[in-house]
C-alpha cells in the first residue's frame, strides 16, 4: 500500500469514471466502465485479470496511447482527453517508459540504437553514453551492435527494459513483460525490472495474469467486467 503520507501527495495517475466502449457490429461493447484509479509517485501497482479482461486496453488509456470514451483521466496533473496525440506524446517524452510483452524492438536497429530511441525527444548531449551505460546495467554491454534477431527472447526483453529506463522516467508501464519468456528467463527479467525500479524510485504500473509477478508490487488490483477491485494478500497468493 502507499505510505502514510501518500494521500497528501498529488497522484501521478488519476482516473475517475473511466470508460471505453467500441462498436461491434450492431451493438456497443463495454470494455471498461466506471473505472476509478489513483497511482502515487514511487508506488508499484499490479493490475491482475484474465486474458481478454481489458488490461492492455486500460494500460493504453492510462498511458495516453488511446483515448477513453467517458470519464476523467490525468497524467502528471494534465488532462489526457484534453490533449491531442502530439500533446500526449510530448507529455510522455522523457517521463514515461514502456516494457511490452512482444518487446517491440525495431528489427533493423541495433540494441544500442533501440535503447537510444526515447532519448530523441530529450535534451542533452550524453545520449550515447547513457544508452551504453543502461545496456551494461542490464548485462548486455557486449551486445551493443547486435540486431534483435541475433538476441534471445530474454536478451531482447532486457534491451526493452534498458530502453524503458534510459530517460530516467517518473513512470514505467509494463504489459505482460514475461508473457513471451520461459519461467527461468522471465524471473531474471522481472528481478531486473524491480531492481532498477527500486534504485530509480520510479512509479511502476504492471498488468499481468501472473499472481507470482503481482505479489512483487506494493498494491494489487483485479480487473473484471470492466471494473477494478482491490485484492488483499491472501487473494493474490491464492
Amino acid at each position: 500500500m502507499p505510505n502514510s503520507h501518500a494521500r497528501e501527495i498529488t497522484p501521478i495517475l488519476h482516473a475517475q469514471g473511466l470508460g471505453k466502449q467500441v462498436d461491434s457490429g450492431e451493438r456497443r461493447l463495454d470494455i471498461l466502465s466506471g473505472l476509478d484509479l489513483q497511482v502515487f509517485p514511487a508506488e508499484s501497482v499490479a493490475i491482475l485479470g484474465s486474458s481478454g479482461a481489458g488490461k492492455s486496453t486500460l494500460l493504453g488509456l492510462l498511458a495516453g496511447l488511446d483515448t477513453p470514451t467517458t470519464g476523467e483521466l490525468s497524467l502528471f496533473g494534465e488532462s489526457l482527453p484534453g490533449l491531442d496525440e502530439d500533446g500526449r506524446a510530448q507529455l510522455r517524452a522523457g517521463r514515461v517508459g514502456f516494457v511490452f510483452q512482444n518487446f517491440q524492438l525495431l528489427p533493423t536497429l541495433t540494441a544500442l540504437e533501440n535503447v537510444l530511441l526515447p532519448l530523441e525527444l530529450v535534451p542533452g548531449n550524453d545520449h550515447l553514453a547513457r544508452g551504453r551505460d543502461w545496456l551494461t546495467r542490464v548485462g548486455l554491454g557486449e551486445r551493443l551492435d547486435h540486431l534483435p534477431k541475433q538476441l534471445s527472447g530474454g536478451e531482447q526483453q532486457r534491451v526493452a527494459v534498458a530502453r524503458a529506463f534510459v530517460t530516467e522516467p517518473e513512470l514505467v508501464f509494463a504489459d505482460e513483460p514475461t508473457g513471451n519468456l520461459d519461467r527461468g528467463t522471465g524471473k531474471k527479467v522481472i528481478d531486473l525490472l524491480f531492481d532498477l525500479n527500486r534504485e530509480a524510485g520510479t512509479t511502476l504500473v504492471l498488468v499481468t495474469h501472473d499472481h507470482n509477478l503481482a505479489r512483487r508490487c506494493q498494491r494489487c488490483l483485479h480487473l473484471d467486467a470492466g471494473r477494478l477491485s482491490v485484492l488483499d494478500r491472501d487473494e493474490v497468493e491464492a
